[in-house]
């Protein structure tokens, strides 16, 4: 399955209906096995639930961090330790500019000024890079994080990149992944524990009220929900 095989697309949604009552692990085996090497985990670092997942059906997995040059040091310890515990290749990807650079570019705090176009140049691009070399990708969305996320495939088609993409634990909900961490001492991101129920980056960040949305942190006051990664 590549970019350039007409019916790639087609598999990936016929995948899509096949295994959409199959468990995470089940639908992480077929990836594995389907797609060997050419396989790996995104993680946000907010927790190690599905590189944790994909390791017991691929050890040694490569799990890919986007280090945005924004990111909590909570955040950049819980890859730190992920790396160090679990049976997992991290993979740092990086923007080209460091945000020092982008500052003097771009001007200070594009974050503040237009936060599409910085997660176009500290998330988008550089995830699009760090994914050349493989031709499916797992992401730990579920459907019940957001609207925007209600329709996730469990194995999907991901048109911008030409590859599939994987969403094993798409119809879980925050109890099934509480649970799972509970049960396998999952690493997961001191931040939950301190009112944040999403984490991004710091300056666009920030802890939840009760009775928010998980995602009422991010880019709050704004419209923006997403930061173009997944759509």
């Amino acid at each position: 399955m590549t970019v350039t095989d007409p019916g790639a697309r087609a598999a990936a949604e016929r995948a899509g209906r096949e295994l959409e009552d199959a468990s995470a692990l089940e639908i992480l085996g077929w990836a594995a096995e389907t797609f060997q090497e050419q396989f790996c985990v995104t993680s946000s670092m907010e927790d190690a639930v599905v590189a944790h997942l994909a390791a017991r059906v691929r050890p040694g997995v490569d799990v890919v961090f986007l280090d945005t040059g924004y990111h909590f040091p909570e955040t950049l310890g819980t890859r730190d330790a992920v790396a160090a515990v679990m049976d997992v290749n991290v993979i740092t990807l990086a923007p080209p500019r460091t945000v020092a650079e982008q500052d003097a570019e771009l001007g200070p705090a594009l974050h503040d000024r237009d936060p599409d176009r910085c997660c176009a140049l500290r998330k988008v691009e550089p995830l699009r890079r760090g994914l050349a070399g493989y031709r499916a990708w797992a992401t730990g969305l579920r459907r019940d994080e957001s609207p925007t996320r209600a329709g996730t495939p469990v194995v999907g088609w991901d048109e911008r990149r030409g590859k599939v993409k994987i969403a094993p634990i798409a119809r879980w909900t925050q109890r099934d992944v509480d649970a799972y961490v509970a049960e396998h001492g999952v690493l997961t991101n001191p931040l939950l524990d301190d009112g944040y129920a999403s984490v991004g980056c710091a300056p666009c960040t920030r802890r939840v009220a009760a009775g928010e949305d998980a995602r009422a942190g991010r880019w709050a006051g704004r419209g923006k929900t997403e930061c173009g990664l997944h759509g």
